[in-house]
């Protein structure tokens, strides 16, 4: 959804268009970066922004639902699901990302997912 910011907030301005972002949505952007490739939360933010003919995308909501997509995609590992058939999270998320640290399952299978597609810890 797009709509008009009511106020300045974050790098937001008001009445500048904001996207306001779905689980779907990131998991989607997620699942699309290739494997050993990073990306940030400013960089899908950005690239949604375009995508979804914004001015801006929302940081609160995108790094909400950043979390979720983790936590669902860990949920699905852990039931057995495929390395490979869950949303790669990681590549999105470090060590040192504000989402790492409100894990549930914690960073060592974040760490360990990182180090195997050659990714930096950091």
């Amino acid at each position: 959804m797009v709509k008009k910011s009511p106020c300045d907030f974050a790098d937001i301005k008001a009445g500048e268009n904001m996207l306001i972002a779905n689980p779907a949505i990131v998991d989607d952007y997620i699942r699309q970066i290739p494997k050993g490739k990073e990306t940030s939360l400013a960089q899908m933010r950005n690239d949604l922004a375009i995508e979804y003919k914004a001015d801006k995308t929302c940081p609160i909501t995108s790094g909400i639902f950043l979390r979720i997509v983790a936590e669902a995609a860990f949920e699905e590992y852990k039931k057995g699901k495929a390395i490979g058939r869950i949303t790669p999270f990681w590549r999105m998320i470090n060590a040192t990302s504000p989402a790492a640290k409100k894990l549930s399952f914690g960073m060592d299978f974040l760490k360990s997912q990182r180090k195997k597609e050659k990714l930096s810890l950091t």
